[in-house]
């Protein structure tokens, strides 16, 4: 008994506790995994490298500019003859150069390989928008799976010390009648089993609860000791028939949507592997500027020169070796892999469709069905709860209609957080979950 006891007390201590929790709501929940969750956080960098990648300053469009300066000592042992005859010897003669200059490459034309490549960066940036849409789709599907075996958990809680508050009342009647005569012994020690058992059932629920509790903090990002509740109502909110699903499946799925951006990246790369056929057309400007200290032998003792010059400059490769044609067939063959690619997917995520679909159905059903099991076995517990009040009934009797009525409310528990999580799995294929109030 005292045993019994302590677990009782042990249940008390932690349900009261719980008034004290916060409560976490669905969005709140959502807010905190966005913020928090390190796969949306390695998709977001992604993101934003791609997003440097299709800036203009990556796309090749833009010039470039150099600078190069030197200079040069001499010390140099000269013979020099002249024009009228004279000669002159020079010993360590001194001179000195030094030069500086600007120039600017600007490429006028690179057979189109420019335009392409330029192109395919921005298909990048959008692909790596979709990928960040996806690790988010991964990442609430994750949280709500979570977050709803939190809620399951926590009915259930409620259901056993439901059930336990019943037969903890069952006890104390077999008592007083034991004391009075009117039971036996027997109903009382039964009467006890009863109370350990539940209370058992309880604890070990109260214990998965803490630990799903634990796993959504994971989720969420969040490295302390969870202390909150969750919202356990449950909405189901998908209207459209199954036609009108699979027009969003194929308009709007994140996986169709991603093969539909690496086949545009694949046909871009097939058109700048085809640059290598055509000429490069480039423009070059260089302004520059030269000073010369000569030595004694020399006409002009100092020089300085300054200039521009501008040029254009032409190169086709008319043979490189076969390397062009090698890396357009290899893109064509690339380009083709994704259209296979593309139409397999569409094979699975149709298939995957049905089967969520079917799956989404038969778990309405069943908890349509549980809800009419409910029901019956509240009326059931009711009419046998009467029966055993007024000792038409035996302890056995009631505990049986006392068990069949939790199990049928576990059951509908249960049911209707499949039926939810079917739900979501449907909302993710058809593109609509993050566009979804939960």
């Amino acid at each position: 008994m005292n045993y019994k006891n302590n677990i009782i007390l042990l249940f008390l201590i932690s349900f009261t506790a719980s008034f004290a929790q916060e409560l976490l709501t669905k969005e709140n929940a959502i807010g905190i995994a966005l913020e928090n969750n390190y796969g949306i956080k390695i998709a977001d960098n992604n993101l934003k490298i791609s997003e440097n990648n299709k800036g203009i300053l990556n796309s090749g469009y833009l010039p470039t500019l150099s600078g190069v300066a030197g200079s040069t000592f001499n010390r140099d042992n000269t013979d020099a003859i002249f024009s009228n005859g004279d000669i002159t010897t020079l010993k360590n003669a001194k001179s000195s150069r030094y030069n500086a200059s600007v120039s600017l490459n600007y490429t006028l034309f690179d057979g189109l390989g420019r335009l392409y490549n330029y192109k395919q960066l921005k298909e990048q940036y959008n692909l790596s928008e979709l990928q960040a849409r996806e690790t988010i789709e991964k990442t609430i599907l994750q949280l709500f799976s979570v977050y709803f075996k939190v809620a399951q958990l926590t009915e259930d809680v409620a259901l056993l010390n439901q059930s336990l508050k019943i037969s903890k009342d069952r006890l104390i009647r077999a008592k007083y009648q034991s004391d009075y005569g009117q039971s036996t012994k027997l109903a009382v020690l039964n009467a006890e089993v009863d109370v350990n058992n539940d209370s058992i059932a309880l604890l070990n629920s109260i214990q998965l609860l803490a630990n799903a509790k634990r796993d959504l903090y994971v989720v969420l990002g969040k490295n302390e000791d969870p202390d909150f509740y969750v919202d356990t109502q449950v909405t189901f909110v998908v209207t459209k028939n199954k036609q009108e699903l699979f027009e969003q499946v194929k308009a709007n799925n994140i996986t169709l949507l991603q093969i539909e951006k690496d086949i545009k990246i694949s046909d871009f790369q097939l058109k700048a592997s085809k640059s290598g056929y055509l000429p490069t057309i480039g423009l070059t400007s260089t302004y520059g500027w030269t000073k010369s200290n000569n030595n004694s032998a020399s006409f002009l003792t100092e020089s300085t020169n300054t200039g521009l010059s501008t040029g254009f400059n032409l190169k086709w490769d008319l043979f490189n070796g076969g390397k062009t044609s090698t890396q357009v067939q290899n893109a064509k063959i690339n380009y083709e892999t994704r259209q296979f690619f593309k139409q397999q997917s569409e094979l699975q995520i149709t298939r995957d469709f049905n089967n969520t679909w079917e799956d989404y159905k038969t778990k309405l059903f069943i908890l349509q069905t549980q809800e009419k099991n409910v029901e019956t076995n509240k009326r059931n517990f009711s009419r046998t709860e009467e029966q055993f009040k007024l000792g038409q009934i035996t302890s056995i009797e009631f505990r049986q209609a006392q068990v069949n009525l939790l199990n049928a409310q576990s059951n509908l528990n249960q049911a209707t957080f499949d039926a939810k999580n079917a739900e979501l799995a449907l909302l993710q294929l058809t593109g609509e979950l993050l566009n979804t109030a939960f």
